[in-house]
């Protein structure tokens, strides 16, 4: 037997304490004059009968009551007589239950949640925080968590109905049961669970936050390749692994939002595989990946409402069928702007955290208030040539250090995705190939992903898209093979849409020297099929640079959007866009985007203007040799 506050054994008679007996303490762990809590098991005329455990019980006579109690209610008892005969006479103590300390005495072992495979079969103690109380159609689980690890604890009170009802989210608890093993995975079948107060509760509470601090600390982990420019964006991105690793810790679930690109899932992917590595490691629930981490695509470069309003609904769903916290957001390779805040402030409403990693050309005004951490290369004098894949790589490693071997060729595919003209793509490009995987490869795996992802539309495709990165893929010829055939697909479908819509480019020569390519991609180009208008114009722009060799601009336009490319042109796009703002009232342009790459919108009957307007910017443009293109890098395609 052993007692959760101090340690000796047994009840000491103490001014102040009040000793929580476990279920199956006996006569032997009780001591005159010392205080107990109680629960009332029978009114009669001249007092009431109490339990203050299963095997100890005794009278409070009327005369030593002070207030008027029913069967199944709880008091606080002073132990004043043990009778020759083994009878116990109590005396009510008047005393706020909430102002006093209360010290558990139980029988069994202490246990850690991260020791808990070593006592399977043992009757166990365990102290620590509820994490989650999910009411299933049996018993009721609380998942409990002590700083080593979170485990499932099943109560059982009458099939469906709740146990311990008076016991909430964040209660400090000790859990008395045993330890057993469900499905593969450990479980507490509990005999007794308190929930702690005073001094104890302080005591664990102190305990298990120690502990999280620790566990939450990022890994320290080299980068992958020397950049001085990442090095400004480190401690940035461990303030995110800390708050995802403490995410995980509280289980709290994480939704991950991501840009439906390229470089948006090479960004994605490996946070997801190191997120459910650790979950996997915290959560003795085998289930506890699937049901504390979702990664979803959005295809617009922001926040959309249609987003938030459906990670909303099911995220209030699952607190009220599943017991979960609210989500903390995680904003992946989009997020940064103005036209992410009305999703934000709608989750501020329900006081969910938003971190975001991302390097579009940020609103830090607008967005900074609503977030937990920002980090983007802009905010450090840097651009969009550090990709969202780059710094997630780095910042995977960080969650989890033992996939650093699967990732060395990913932030070479990100950057070729995103057309990055970074120094230290070459650097990239050199780890990838030491890992197997020529430029040829990385670019093949970029367009099947890009080819997919079309085809996925709001689905993340999980182990499709794993398959193609090559991350957590169990068949490397597997790999080989779906990345063959989904890029010679998507190549085959981009040379029918350009070979279709190239009769209907224009072309003009503008005054800075660059060459302006026009396609209205609405009627001179497939729809509703790959590639998407943002792709068609991206891949038009390539072969027009190929071609010329020169400064190019390339816009492809719709009846209310426009996608802009260009080379060795320094356009600013969300500079432009908050100029059109500004000087075409009535016109509705939002948008943004890169120094070179980006895409508006704007009201349909407003768009000859507004197209008008930014061909008369792009004639303004500073040309620069820094932004030429990198698509012939050494004679390759």
């Amino acid at each position: 037997m052993t007692r959760s506050a101090a340690g000796d054994s047994g009840t000491d008679p103490a001014d102040g304490v009040v000793y929580d007996l476990a279920a199956d303490c006996t006569q032997e762990d009780i001591e005159e004059g010392a205080r107990y809590l109680a629960t009332v098991n029978g009114v009669v005329k001249y007092g009431v009968f109490v339990d203050i455990s299963d095997h100890v019980s005794g009278l409070v006579h009327e005369s030593n009551l002070v207030g008027d109690y029913d069967a199944g209610d709880d008091l606080v008892v002073d132990l004043v007589e043990i009778r020759e005969n083994g009878d116990l006479g109590f005396e009510e103590v008047d005393v706020d239950i909430d102002a006093v300390d209360v010290e558990a005495v139980v029988h069994g072992d202490d246990a850690r949640v991260e020791d808990l495979d070593e006592h399977v079969g043992d009757t166990i103690h365990l102290e620590g925080d509820v994490v989650q109380i999910k009411q299933t159609a049996g018993p009721t689980i609380f998942a409990v968590r002590d700083g080593t690890g979170v485990v499932p604890c099943a109560a059982f009170e009458e099939a469906g109905v709740r146990a311990y009802p008076d016991i909430e989210l964040d209660d400090t608890v000790r859990i008395t049961g045993d330890v057993e093993t469900r499905e593969g995975s450990v479980q507490i079948e509990t005999d007794n669970l308190v929930r702690l107060r005073g001094a104890a509760e302080n005591e664990v509470r102190a305990r298990v936050d120690a502990a999280l601090e620790e566990r939450a600390e990022p890994a320290d982990v080299e980068p992958l390749i020397e950049w001085p420019a990442f090095e400004k964006l480190r401690e940035d991105l461990a303030a995110v692994a800390r708050q995802l690793r403490l995410a995980v810790l509280d289980s709290r679930p994480i939704r991950l939002r991501h840009h439906a690109d390229g470089d948006g899932m090479c960004a994605s992917v490996p946070v997801q595989l190191a997120l459910e590595n650790f979950i996997a490691e915290v959560h003795e629930d085998g289930d506890a990946p699937q049901h504390l981490f979702k990664r979803l695509p959005s295809k617009a470069p922001y926040y959309e409402m249609e987003d938030v309003t459906r990670d909303l609904n099911f995220a209030l769903e699952d607190e009220e069928r599943h017991g979960q916290r609210l989500p903390l957001l995680f904003m992946v390779d989009n997020g940064s702007t103005e036209e992410d805040t009305p999703a934000y402030r709608a989750l501020a409403q329900y006081d969910i955290p938003i971190l975001v990693v991302d390097h579009h050309h940020p609103d830090p005004d607008a967005v900074g208030p609503l977030l937990e951490e920002h980090v983007n290369p802009y905010l450090h004098d840097e651009d969009y040539r550090i990709t969202t894949g780059m710094m997630c790589v780095e910042l995977a490693r960080m969650i989890d250090p033992t996939i650093t071997d699967q990732l060395e060729h990913v932030p070479a595919v990100a950057g070729l995705s995103d057309r990055s003209k970074a120094d230290a793509m070459d650097d990239y490009l050199a780890l990838a190939d030491d890992a197997g995987y020529s430029e040829a490869d990385l670019r093949a795996i970029g367009e099947a992903m890009d080819y997919a992802a079309h085809w996925l539309r709001y689905n993340s495709g999980e182990n499709l898209i794993n398959d193609v990165l090559n991350l957590d893929c169990d068949d490397p010829e597997r790999h080989e093979e779906l990345v063959e055939f989904l890029s010679t697909r998507a190549q085959r479908d981009v040379d029918e849409q350009l070979d279709d819509a190239e009769p209907h480019v224009e072309h003009e020569a503008l005054d800075n020297g660059a060459h302006l390519y026009r396609l209205d991609v609405e009627n001179h180009a497939r729809r509703f099929t790959y590639p998407a208008p943002g792709k068609t114009t991206g891949e038009l722009h390539d072969r027009k640079v190929t071609e010329t060799g020169d400064p190019v601009i390339t816009i492809g336009y719709g009846p209310d959007f426009a996608v802009l490319r260009s080379d060795g042109v320094r356009l600013d796009i969300p500079n432009m866009v908050t100029e059109l703002q500004d000087e075409i009232p009535g016109a509705g342009v939002s948008g943004g985007g890169h120094l070179v790459v980006g895409s508006i919108k704007f009201v349909s009957g407003m768009r000859e203007p507004v197209i008008d307007a930014l061909i008369e910017k792009m004639e303004n443009a500073e040309l620069d040799e820094e932004l030429r293109s990198t698509l012939l890098r050494d004679g390759g395609e």
